[in-house]
């Protein structure tokens, strides 16, 4: 194997120590969130993300980012949210083509009640992922990535 093919495979095997240490995160957060609330962890995804916008709302191509889903499975997602009286879509005030998704009381208050138990979740999947020797590294290295943010 060559240089070349040397950091092909690096970068390869740091990607599935990523997407491990995802996979292991996110089925903990779903069954705790799903256990706690009914909530997936792409839904809470978006309640959080909405309650950390200046306003309590976003442009719904702004959530498709922010949640990393195309925007048909945005709009879907939205859609169950809004059934469940959790987010209420509002057209843009000076572009009427433009929508915003916001958050109403009872996703607030539901974000609210939820978050304790992701935040515990989420403490309790990395202690575990720091005693797998293949994700202790990544594991460590999460509160630099933070810092330098």
């Amino acid at each position: 194997m060559g240089i070349k093919d040397d950091a092909v495979e690096v970068r390869a095997q740091g990607w599935r120590t990523l997407a491990a240490l995802h996979g292991l995160i996110e089925g903990e957060l779903e069954r705790s969130l799903q256990a706690e609330s009914q909530l997936s962890v792409v839904e809470y995804t978006v309640l959080d993300a909405l309650s950390r916008q200046d306003g309590w709302h976003m442009r719904m191509q702004q959530l498709a980012r922010a949640t990393a889903l195309s925007a048909s499975a945005t709009t879907r997602l939205v859609n169950r949210l809004e059934d469940r009286a959790l987010l209420t879509r509002i057209l843009c005030a000076d572009d009427r083509r433009g929508i915003y998704t916001e958050l109403t009381p009872s996703g607030i208050a539901l974000l609210e009640e939820t978050r304790p138990v992701h935040d515990a979740t989420l403490e309790r999947a990395l202690a575990e992922a720091q005693e797998i020797p293949e994700l202790a590294a990544l594991v460590d290295a999460l509160p630099r990535l933070h810092a330098n943010a």
